[in-house]
C-alpha cells in the first residue's frame, strides 16, 4: 500500500521525477496485434509507449488501422488528407515526411493513419512486393537501426497499431517488426482467434520475416475480484508462459475516458491504477529485452 501510494505521488508530479531506464542497444520494433476487437489493442500500443517515453525512451507509433484511434489518443490530427501511413504505403512518401511529434508527450512521434488507408489494401494488390512496403519504408531511415549506424537520435521503440484483422495491412507490420506484442482480455473466449494470427506468424516467418518472435502478452481489462479473470489469466499463462507481462492492466473507467479528451491515461490520470499499470508493464517490456 505504501509503495503505491509512492508511485500515485510521483506520477501527478509528473514524468520529469521518473529516473529514465537504460536505453536498448538497437531500435525494438513491435507489432500489436489481435484481429479479435476490443481487447485493449490500441489502448495498450499508446499507452505502453508513452510509459516508454516518459522513461526516457524515443518512441515512434505507426498508427496502421484507417480507424485511426490511436492518432486520437495522442491528440494528432488525422482528417482526410493529412500526411501518413496511407501516402507511406501506397505513394512511397519517406517516414521522415509523415512524422509528426506528439503534442503531449515528449519523445513520442506519430505516423497518423487517416480513412484513406481503408483503400490501401486494395491499391496495394498489384503492387510488386506489397508486403514488404512498411519495412523498406523503415530500413530507409536514418534514426532505425543501432546505436553505431543510427546514432544517439535513433527510435529505442517502434510500435505499429494494426487494425483488428489479418489483411495486408497487417501483413505490412507483420514484416516489418521484429516482436509481437498480443494483448488479450480477461474475459471469456480470450484466446479465441489466436489460433488463426498464429498460423499467420508462421507464416510470416517461413516466407517474409523470419526474425519476428511473439515477445510479449499482456492481459487486460482484468478485475482481480472475480474468479473468471485469475482463470483467464492463468489459461494464457499455460500457452504462452514466460512471454506473458506479469503485470496485468486493470479494467479502468479513466483508461477509456482518456482518447476522448486526446490522451492516453498517462497524461490524462498518472496516479490511476491503469497508468500505473501501463508504466510498469513499459518497464517491464524494458528490462526483457535487455535480459535477452
Amino acid at each position: 500500500m505504501a509503495r503505491a501510494a509512492e508511485n500515485s505521488v510521483l506520477a501527478r508530479i509528473g514524468s520529469q521525477s521518473r529516473p529514465s531506464i537504460p536505453r536498448p542497444m538497437a531500435t525494438r520494433t513491435f507489432v500489436v496485434a489481435n484481429q479479435k476487437g476490443g481487447v485493449g489493442k490500441t489502448t495498450s500500443t499508446v499507452n505502453v509507449a508513452a510509459g516508454l517515453a516518459q522513461l526516457g525512451q524515443r518512441v515512434l507509433v505507426i498508427d496502421l488501422d484507417p480507424q485511426g484511434n490511436a492518432s486520437t489518443a495522442l491528440s494528432i490530427d488525422h482528417f482526410q488528407g493529412t500526411p501518413g501511413t496511407y501516402e507511406l504505403l501506397v505513394d512511397g512518401t519517406p517516414l521522415g515526411d509523415v512524422v509528426v511529434p506528439s503534442p503531449e508527450i515528449p519523445g513520442l512521434d506519430v505516423v497518423p493513419a487517416t480513412i484513406d488507408l481503408a483503400g490501401a489494401e486494395i491499391e496495394l494488390v498489384s503492387v510488386v512486393a506489397r508486403e514488404g512496403r512498411l519495412q523498406k519504408a523503415l530500413r530507409a531511415h536514418p534514426r532505425v537501426g543501432d546505436a553505431e549506424t543510427a546514432g544517439e537520435d535513433r527510435w529505442d521503440y517502434i510500435f505499429i497499431d494494426c487494425p483488428p484483422s489479418l489483411g495486408l495491412l497487417t501483413i505490412n507490420a507483420l514484416v516489418a517488426g521484429a516482436e509481437l506484442l498480443i494483448p488479450i482480455q480477461a474475459e471469456y473466449y480470450a484466446l479465441e482467434g489466436l489460433g488463426q494470427l498464429l498460423k499467420t506468424v508462421d507464416m510470416v516467418r517461413a516466407h517474409l520475416n523470419p526474425d519476428l518472435a511473439v515477445s510479449t502478452i499482456l492481459v487486460t481489462m482484468y478485475d482481480g475480484r472475480t474468479r473468471l479473470a485469475a482463470g483467464v489469466a492463468e489459461e494464457v499463462k499455460s500457452h504462452f508462459g514466460d512471454q506473458v507481462l506479469r503485470t496485468y492492466i486493470p479494467r479502468s473507467v479513466r483508461v477509456s475516458e482518456a482518447p476522448s479528451y486526446g490522451q492516453t491515461v498517462m497524461t490524462y490520470d498518472p496516479g490511476s491504477p491503469g497508468a500505473l499499470s501501463y508504466l510498469e508493464a513499459a518497464r517491464e517490456i524494458a528490462s526483457k529485452g535487455m535480459s535477452r
